[in-house]
């Protein structure tokens, strides 16, 4: 049963439970190498403005969120960003993740963005068939990129898988 009944762009008065939800990724550590959260200030400054993306329950209460941040501020890659998905910890599992993730890549598509990408936890099934699902493939594993800092994989080397997804509206002008 799918809890969210709306999508929406992300506004500051979001933060406090985006930051909630972001914690939670970075306590459970499978969604990130981040050992805090940011200041609004600096998440805001980080991540594109279109897409920013939340999904509400009908009473208003942030669930998921999803933002995405340029990979370099070269013209060549105007095109490109990498993004995150994340949803509260008590609506995992229902379908959120994918519904945040399809209206992500639509505003996505809106936007003009030809290719997202993304690295994420090989022990992370549930995201990479979410993702798999809306469309990204598989195009490599970094092995032992960097070493976890917290959770039960402190002091680990980890991999990722890297993730893409090419446009079928935009590239091609």
């Amino acid at each position: 049963m799918l809890l969210v009944t709306t999508v929406r762009s992300m506004v500051p008065s979001d933060w406090p439970t985006v930051e909630e939800i972001y914690r939670h990724g970075i306590e459970d550590g499978e969604a990130t190498f981040e050992t805090q959260t940011p200041k609004w200030e600096a998440f805001d400054a980080g991540k594109i403005t279109e897409p920013r993306l939340v999904a509400v329950d009908d009473g208003g209460r942030v669930l998921g969120w999803a933002a995405a941040s340029r990979v370099s501020t070269r013209t060549a890659y105007r095109g490109v960003i990498e993004h995150s998905v994340y949803v509260h910890r008590d609506a995992r599992g229902q379908g959120l993740g994918r519904h945040l993730l399809d209206a992500f890549v639509a505003a996505s598509d809106r936007a003009g963005f030809w290719t997202i990408q993304s690295s994420i936890f090989p022990e992370n099934t549930a995201s990479l068939r979410v993702h798999q699902a809306a469309g990204f493939r598989v195009i490599g594993a970094r092995e032992r990129i960097a070493r976890s800092l917290l959770g039960a994989h402190a002091g680990q080397w980890r991999d990722t898988v890297l993730i893409e997804r090419r446009s079928a509206v935009n590239g091609d002008d």
